[in-house]
C-alpha cells in the first residue's frame, strides 16, 4: 500500500503487544482502527492511545462464526477495509510430551484458524478496493523449529505456508500479502503462556527466560510491519535473532539445526 491515509485498518490481538503498537504507529499514519482482541480493557487502553478514530470488538478468532459476524460489522461500521492484520496469538509452555492434545488444537485455533478466518471473511471487502493488503504474522519459529516449541512452531509453519500460498493466488489482484516473522518481541506472550501437563516453572520464570532472549520492542516491530506494508513486502523478517537464524538456515541446511539449537540452548 502506498498511502495509509484515510485506510480502514482491522487488527486482531491488539489488546497489548505488537497489536497495540500497531494500532499506534497506523493511527499516526492516518488509517481508521477496527481493533479487535478477546481482552476488552485492553482494547480500550489501545484505543486511548491512537490519534484517529476507530472502534473496538471483543473477538474470539478462533470463533468462524464470530469472525464473520465481525467481518460484515466492520464494513458495516466503516464502510470497507483496506488493510487486514492478522496478529492475534498465543503459546504453550512445554515439550511435545509435556503438552495435551486439547491444548495444541487451543493453540493451532487461535494461531492458524484465526488467521484463516480473518483471509476468509475479509478478502471479499478486500477484493473491492483499489488496493489492499493483508499482514499475516508467522514468527521466527515459523522459519526454523526448536526444542519446546512443536505446538507454536506447528502453527506458524502453518501460517507461512497458507500465506505464501495466498500471496501467489492472489497475485492478479491488488490485493497484497505480506508474512511476518518476529524473533523474540518483548510481549506478554510468554508470561500468559499455557503450562504443559509437567510443567513445573512458572509463569514468572518462564517470562524471565524469554526476556534474555526477546530484544526488539513491540515499537520497532510494529515500524519494521508498516515499513513492510508501505513498500509491499512478501515477508518481513524482525530482529537480528530471525536475520541469524534464517541465514543459518538459507546458507548452511543441513548443519543449520545443530547450529540454532545449540545457540538456541545458551539463549535458553
Amino acid at each position: 500500500m502506498r498511502n495509509l491515509s484515510g485506510a480502514v485498518a482491522v487488527i486482531t490481538g491488539a489488546a497489548s503487544g505488537i497489536g497495540r503498537a500497531l494500532a499506534v504507529e497506523l493511527s499516526a499514519a492516518g488509517a481508521q482502527l477496527a481493533l479487535a482482541d478477546v481482552d476488552a480493557i485492553g482494547l480500550e487502553e489501545t484505543s486511548h492511545l491512537c490519534d484517529t478514530a476507530g472502534k473496538t470488538y471483543a473477538v474470539d478468532v478462533s470463533d468462524a462464526t464470530a469472525m464473520e459476524h465481525f467481518a460484515n460489522q466492520v464494513e458495516k461500521d466503516f464502510g470497507k477495509v483496506s488493510l487486514l492484520v492478522n496478529n492475534a496469538g498465543v503459546a504453550l509452555r512445554g515439550t511435545f510430551a509435556q503438552t495435551s492434545l486439547e491444548d495444541m488444537d487451543w493453540l493451532m485455533n487461535i494461531n492458524f484458524w484465526g488467521n484463516v478466518f480473518g483471509c476468509r471473511f475479509f478478502l471479499p471487502a478486500l477484493l473491492r478496493q483499489p488496493e489492499a493488503h493483508i499482514v499475516n504474522m508467522s514468527s521466527v519459529f515459523g522459519l526454523v523449529g526448536l526444542p519446546g516449541q512443536a505446538a507454536y512452531a506447528a502453527s506458524k509453519f502453518a501460517v507461512r505456508g497458507f500465506t505464501e500460498v495466498l500471496r501467489h493466488e492472489l497475485r492478479s489482484t491488488k490485493v497484497n500479502v505480506t508474512s511476518i516473522h518476529p524473533g523474540g518481541v518483548r510481549t506478554s506472550i510468554a508470561a500468559n503462556a499455557r503450562p504443559g501437563l509437567t510443567v513445573k516453572s512458572s509463569a514468572e520464570e518462564a517470562d524471565v527466560s524469554f526476556r534474555k532472549f526477546a530484544k526488539t520492542t513491540p515499537e520497532v516491530a510494529a515500524r519494521a510491519i508498516l515499513r513492510g506494508i508501505l513498500k509491499n513486502k512478501p515477508r518481513v523478517v524482525i530482529g537480528s535473532d530471525a536475520f541469524a537464524f534464517d541465514a543459518l538456515q538459507r546458507l548452511m541446511p543441513a548443519a543449520a539445526s545443530k547450529i540454532i539449537v545449540s545457540i538456541w540452548d545458551r539463549m535458553s
